[in-house]
């Protein structure tokens, strides 16, 4: 075999397509480069040439593509894809795998990038055929690693891999990527070769030719397609070997930093995915995977890798290397169960362990990853026996006497039940489709062994599970356990293994035996046990194949795709479109109830701000008005002395457009337009420190026709609350209100603060609600929204966890999400943190707080009343303010300290007595800045304002603007 001359002509790229997956899969990554729009392009078939079907296919694809195929054969022994670059004649290289295919625009995108900035190497996205059980994105055909998105977000070129750590931390370089051929000659230095056999050569190739490259340019488009789906177990010998070799690597030319991060890589993108496998597999095959596992993790759990990991992640990984199979498969159950407790967990010398045994040398504050079986931070110890989720193992089921004959075993953490007292429990069966059904039967024993509770239960499937046979043919046992007055009720883990001697078991519908005959007991796709009512006598067969032919036949489709139909426009007639229109065209034609005031808060998610309070003080005056709440899910603490509406309902539409005036802290739905005969009063939520309405970035980009909607959504404004000239400054001008619109009373909820700062009041009933002690600081934690449409899911930047092991006996941390997020608090020690997040009135709130921590969220503004400490805990305060914007620079007019570490923020806790008095002045300044108008009669001033109508005579107070400001009263 001689290497072919490069002709003047040569392709721009050439796609080596190595020949061993069979002429089939050969075939369909041929056809993808033939049909490349980008037509300076060649496939260079390599045939090991062990195959005479595939030879055959190499040929017959170079004769019938002249130019475009070409056939290459590879000695004996040699590398295939180091074969295939040899002979390429293109400028470019890139490699296909086994079935993988090029996107129709793949080539040209890839040269598009090589030309533009030179790189020698360009790398774009790809995707790969999902797994087995594997859940797609809605639309989505292939699945696509979770990394690789953040990496291409944009084209970009980097000099150095420090500036795209994600190339070769994760193993993103095994294909969708082309690289210079010079790079690929092996008289080059350093020559980028496949030096290792597959697979470990294909990934670790990659790194190679990175490190190898001057610059390498990132493409966010896709270039190769139907990779191959991963096989977790199977493939992880040769992934954890290429990483620990790449990790080396990169070590050894100059990159620790990335050498570690791959370190760490490993664990998650390979060795936890194995762990997850093990709970599919049967114990013989689980234990042959750990044992191949366990030596090749030797050196790799070190404490900085493991200290980013959850604590069972930490555990399965721990026991995963030291060979113990079933330890890691529980484990990893725990994974995809999160707060499933699956080993009994141990406390000593004040930490909490994975199990009897394992507990390391004393140490109360081991750094995390330091004991991978230290679980301290589960915050299991402080969980009651009802509120955990303790793993229920089948350890035995079978057939006895025609009933189904069950035996289990119930991990039991040391804590859970001291003193074991009398346990008692009952097998309940709940049906899938219909979860209020249930059938619940006695246990024949359960008892204390170590470590758990065993159980044994006979079920009589036959004669007591009457189930209709249609709509409930599906059941999922679990266990309810009670003890010591607590209940718990834990489904029932179960391996196939385990389950198939039960085999089948009678079954008697009460809509007859054609709707089926047997109850199967099988395991779930979640590892869960449950029964299934079969058809497996011929009657049932032969009624079922009917049933199927009856509702699958032509007229039959026609009939479900009609219903479809029906039923998608119902769907639509009851969408808020529908509903806009009719809103538009009919109600607003409706004439007004006098006296029907609607409000709302927080889009109806909360009864709280200043709507309340107006509607407690028209209340409690006695006026003849109307009152309409709104509410977004449930009705639960609005107001009895109102009229509650579902937020978007039809009674919420007819209440608007007849309603004399609105009243709201954010904005009524903005496709909803204002009825002449209203007058709508705009309280806000807050003053603005981040960019607001049309000075928002978000904002600023948008289409015309969406700035319109917002401008006819404030247009509908008749007056806006104010608290201060900054309100006017900020939020008038964002929102282009007209001058007169704007009312300098100050906010409704804020009377509250100002009366609780005057009078000196002790602590409010909520905090005997929340039984928290006289002599516990109160810290209120108020984090501002950092997400974005459709955002919900947050994470705090304050560790509650660490807050409360440091603080916990002489503070209590009372932690409230922003009303649009939500946010999943650690287990703590009883008392030491409340989430209040659902507490509907914030005022109520800051009253009770002894500290505010926030960062900088406009509660800060209303805090600032009190007079009391206010810390701003903001790490990413320049990165916020970069993004969003800002009306002013926090760190040079905040009424507290601003720190972006938590360990400054526990050193000012600390310290609070001692320095607080130096910021009262500043604070002072803060609330006369920012909260002038708050004097303590908003909602009376509003009231006197808006229902003037309604309101008697009563003698005029003074401007709120002329009264004396707080600042004054307190003498500073």
């Amino acid at each position: 075999m001689t290497t072919e001359p490069h002709p003047a002509d040569a392709p721009d790229l050439s796609v080596v397509v190595p020949a061993d997956a069979g002429p089939e899969a050969l075939r369909a990554c041929a056809a993808s480069v033939r049909e490349q729009t980008l037509r300076h392009s060649e496939a260079v078939l390599v045939d090991p040439g062990r195959d005479s079907a595939t030879t055959r296919a190499c040929a017959d694809l170079a004769a019938r593509h002249p130019g475009r195929v070409r056939h290459v054969t590879a000695a004996r022994g040699a590398d295939l894809r180091d074969t295939g670059a040899d002979h390429a004649r293109g400028t470019w290289v890139t490699f296909l795998g086994p079935g993988e295919r090029l996107q129709k625009d793949a080539g040209r995108n890839l040269l598009a990038a090589a030309l533009d900035t030179g790189a020698d190497l360009v790398a774009g996205t790809w995707t790969r055929l999902p797994a087995p059980g594997e859940k797609l994105p809605r639309g989505a055909e292939q699945a696509e690693p979770a990394w690789q998105r953040p990496l291409h977000t944009r084209t970009r070129t980097v000099g150095s891999l420090t500036d795209a750590p994600g190339l070769v931390v994760h193993d993103s370089l095994v294909t969708g990527f082309c690289v210079r051929r010079s790079l690929l000659d092996p008289e080059a230095r350093p020559a980028v070769r496949h030096e290792e056999a597959p697979p470990v050569g294909d990934l670790l190739f990659g790194v190679r030719a990175a490190l190898a490259a001057r610059t390498v340019t990132l493409i966010p488009n896709t270039i190769t397609t139907h990779r191959a789906a991963p096989d977790p177990a199977a493939d992880a010998p040769a992934r954890i070997t290429a990483a620990a070799r790449a990790a080396r690597l990169l070590a050894r030319h100059g990159h620790p930093g990335l050498a570690a991060a791959r370190e760490r890589a490993l664990l998650t993108d390979h060795v936890l995915p194995c762990a997850a496998a093990l709970l599919s597999m049967d114990r013989e095959e689980r234990a042959r995977t750990a044992a191949q596992v366990a030596p090749l993790l030797a050196g790799h759990l070190g404490a900085d890798a493991l200290a980013p990991l959850d604590p069972v992640a930490r555990a399965c990984l721990r026991l995963l290397a030291d060979g113990d199979a079933d330890g890691a498969r529980d484990a990893a159950y725990a994974l995809a169960n999160p707060g499933t407790v699956v080993s009994p967990v141990v406390a000593h010398a004040g930490r909490v362990h994975w199990r009897p045994g394992t507990e390391a040398a004393p140490s109360t504050e081991a750094a995390p990853g330091a004991d991978p079986l230290d679980v301290t931070e589960l915050g299991l110890q402080y969980r009651p026996f009802a509120r955990l989720d303790l793993l229920n193992t089948v350890t035995r089921a079978t057939r006895s006497q025609g009933r189904l004959l069950l035996v289990g075993r119930i991990v039991l953490p040391a804590h859970a039940l001291p003193g074991r007292p009398e346990v008692t429990a009952t097998l309940v069966l709940t049906c899938r489709d219909q979860p209020a059904r249930t059938l619940t039967l006695p246990v024949d024993d359960i008892r204390y062994a170590k470590d758990a509770l065993v159980w044994r239960a006979c079920a009589d499937l036959t004669r007591l599970l009457g189930a209709r046979g249609v709509g409930d043919r599906v059941w999922d046992p679990a266990l309810r356990v009670t003890a010591g007055g607590e209940t718990l009720t834990t489904p029932l883990f179960a391996e196939p293994e385990t389950v198939k001697p039960a085999g089948a078991l009678r079954a008697r519908p009460r809509l007859g035996r054609l709707t089926g005959d047997t109850w199967q007991p099988y395991v779930t796709a979640h590892h869960r046990l449950a029964v299934c009512l079969l058809a497996r006598r011929r009657p049932a067969r032969l009624a079922e194949k009917l049933l199927h032919y009856a509702t699958h036949f032509r007229p039959a489709r026609a009939l479900r795709r009609r219903l479809a139909a029906v039923a998608a426009r119902r769907k639509r007639l009851a969408g808020q479109a529908v509903k806009a229109r009719v809103y538009r065209t009919l109600l607003l034609r409706l004439p007004v109830r006098k006296g029907q005031v609607v409000y709302e808060a927080h889009m109806g998610k909360q009864y709280g701000d200043s709507p309340r309070a107006i509607h407690e003080e028209a209340m409690a005056r006695g006026l003849p008005l109307r009152p309409v709440w709104s509410y977004a899910e449930k009705p639960d603490g609005f107001p009895a002395d109102a009229r509650l509406v579902r937020r978007w309902s039809w009674p919420y539409l007819v209440a608007l457009a007849r309603a004399q005036y609105w009243v709201d802290n954010q904005g009524f739905p903005h496709a909803l337009d204002k009825p002449r005969h209203t007058t709508y009063l705009q309280t806000w939520h807050g003053s603005a420190y981040k960019r607001m309405g049309f000075d928002e970035a978000r904002v600023k980009t948008q289409n015309d026709p969406q700035r319109r909607r917002l401008q006819r959504a404030v247009d509908r404004f008749d007056h806006f609350l104010i608290r201060a000239p900054h309100d006017a400054d900020t939020l008038g001008r964002a929102y282009r209100l007209d001058p007169d619109k704007l009312l300098p009373t100050g906010y409704p909820r804020n009377d509250r603060l100002v009366a609780a700062r005057e009078q000196h009041a002790p602590r409010p009933p909520l905090a005997e609600a929340l039984g928290i002690p006289d002599d516990r600081t109160v810290v209120l934690y108020a984090p501002t929204f950092r997400g974005g449409p459709g955002h919900k899911d947050a994470e705090l930047p304050l560790d509650v966890r660490r807050f409360a092991e440091e603080f916990g006996s002489t503070h209590v941390l009372l932690v409230r999400s922003h009303y649009m997020e939500r946010a999943a608090l650690p287990a703590t020690a009883p008392g030491t943190v409340h989430d209040v997040s659902g507490h509907h009135d914030v005022s109520e709130l800051l009253a009770l707080a002894d500290v505010l921590v926030t960062d900088y969220s406009s509660i800060m503004f209303d805090y600032a009343l009190l007079d009391r400490p206010l810390i701003h805990f903001a790490p990413d305060l320049d990165a916020y303010t970069a993004d969003r914007g800002s009306y002013f620079d926090l760190r040079e007019r905040a009424g507290g300290p601003v720190v972006d570490t938590q360990d400054a923020l526990h050193e000012v806790l600390a310290h609070l007595d001692e320095a607080d008095p130096h910021w009262k002045a500043a604070r002072a300044r803060f609330a006369e800045e920012f909260g002038a108008y708050d004097t303590g009669g908003a909602a009376a001033a509003v009231v006197d304002t808006l229902f003037a109508a309604h309101t008697p005579r009563r003698r005029p107070k003074p401007c709120p603007a002329s009264r004396r400001r707080p600042a004054e009263r307190s003498g500073t």
